[in-house]
């Protein structure tokens, strides 16, 4: 297969690029692979790419940052989409010519505002595969109105979890289109894994609102008070620092709780301790959790919507507390401290559990998708393949749905065409 995903930068730092590159990279093993990021900020990416994946960019904000067509809003990408303020008429009409011109079977859109893009302006042989990050009740009302119109012209829509899986089902019905739970996968690490033996929690994200920080570290208190030995090591940068670190000193934590900034890759830093800790209000997904779990550590995390609850096996392999509770996240912190055996056991269960997230099965089910979505778009362009079950859902859908989405996108383009006149 040729496939070619497209994202918003691939040369930030994120859940959504990290994901895009460790898939990337398992499926360049047996496939032809690249990755169309829209814009460009710096000469390397932040993540390091397969050497076997090729790197590509639409718009490079180093040269073309003051270009006239950037300084005018999107028109395509959805004005709801938490992006938009990005995009402009400039990315509008570099989207539309990739589309216009790409050569590969298969396209991977990697936010909600690409895939709208994909699914208007993909030409008619190439499969269109939208891939949500985040969830549909994260979007606002007008945005999620958009993909109910929008995504009609996807074969295929994923997201990271079976509960978002169910939701877009249910509430968008989307004709034709196949919807399926694909998690994100996270490489087998190099280093050998945690141990049990170290004193020390470990957290890591962005230090934004949602992510609870001050609640770990407002929880952890209880665990200095009885073991002054052991630290909380937070990873990660972001608009809450200032405020974290505040709190560290109004709570007497500075010899127990560091903020230690953004670290790639973090699995040299997992591998240090013994426990992980996440406190998410939301959390779509939990690239960490999984992380942490693959470097033998248990996690303590809030169950949160959606995806905690999916990843850690509460009393195995981790521990669910209930969203905000400060003094249940404190109790199941010491309960794994205050235990080393039960800490070890549920490390080993955190390993071997988090083996699912490997990129084999991962990568299988992927390919798996990608491929009948290739072969469904191929027969309903008057090829063979075979007919049954999900390639016949795939091709169901009516002629009316694609003409309508082809009229959109042109529409769109000679708006802009008119706009630059």
């Amino acid at each position: 297969m040729k496939i070619s995903f497209l994202i918003h930068n691939a040369y930030g730092i994120g859940g959504t690029i990290a994901t895009t590159f460790n898939l990337a990279a398992a499926l360049a093993e047996r496939h032809d692979v690249e990755i169309v990021s829209v814009l460009r900020h710096r000469e390397h990416p932040n993540l390091t790419s397969h050497p076997g994946v090729r790197l590509r960019a639409l718009v490079d904000l180093r040269r073309e940052k003051d270009h006239p067509l950037h300084g005018r809003p999107a028109r395509v990408f959805p004005a709801a989409e938490y992006r938009h303020h990005q995009y402009s008429e400039l990315t509008d009409e570099r989207i539309a010519a990739c589309l216009a011109d790409i050569d590969t079977d298969v396209v991977v859109g990697t936010r909600p505002g690409l895939n709208v893009h994909l699914a208007l302006q993909a030409p008619e042989h190439v499969a269109r595969v939208g891939q949500e990050h985040l969830t549909l009740d994260h979007h606002p009302p007008a945005l999620r109105t958009a993909l109910r119109r929008a995504y009609r012209g996807l074969d295929v829509l994923t997201t990271v979890t079976e509960a978002d899986a169910a939701s877009y089902r249910r509430k968008t019905r989307l004709p034709g289109v196949r919807v399926e739970a694909l998690p994100n996968s996270v490489p087998t690490p190099v280093l050998p894994a945690a141990d049990g033996t170290g004193k020390v929690v470990v957290a890591a994200g962005r230090l934004v609102p949602v992510k609870r920080y001050d609640l770990i570290i407002e929880a952890f208190a209880r665990v200095a008070a009885e073991f002054p030995d052991w630290q909380l090591r937070i990873y990660g940068r972001g608009e809450e620092r200032d405020r974290l670190r505040a709190l560290i000193e109004t709570l007497g934590l500075w010899n127990n709780v560091f903020l230690l900034g953004a670290v790639t890759p973090m699995e040299a830093e997992w591998v240090k301790g013994s426990i992980g800790a996440a406190a998410s209000d939301y959390e779509p997904f939990g690239m960490t959790l999984v992380e942490a779990m693959r470097c033998g550590l248990p996690v303590v995390s809030t169950d949160c919507p959606y995806g905690p609850g999916e990843i850690i096996r509460d009393g195995e392999d981790g521990r669910l507390v209930p969203v905000g509770d400060t003094a249940a996240f404190g109790t199941a912190l010491l309960g794994l401290v205050r235990d080393d055996e039960r800490r070890r056991r549920m490390g080993r269960a955190a390993l071997t559990n988090a083996e699912r997230f490997a990129p084999g099965p991962v990568v299988a089910q992927a390919e798996r998708l990608l491929q009948e979505a290739i072969d469904a778009r191929n027969g309903a362009r008057g090829g063979t393949p075979e007919r049954t079950g999900a390639h016949h859902t795939l091709v169901s859908r009516g002629h009316a749905t694609r003409d309508l989405a082809h009229v959109a996108a042109s529409r769109a383009l000679r708006t802009l065409r008119k706009a630059r006149r």
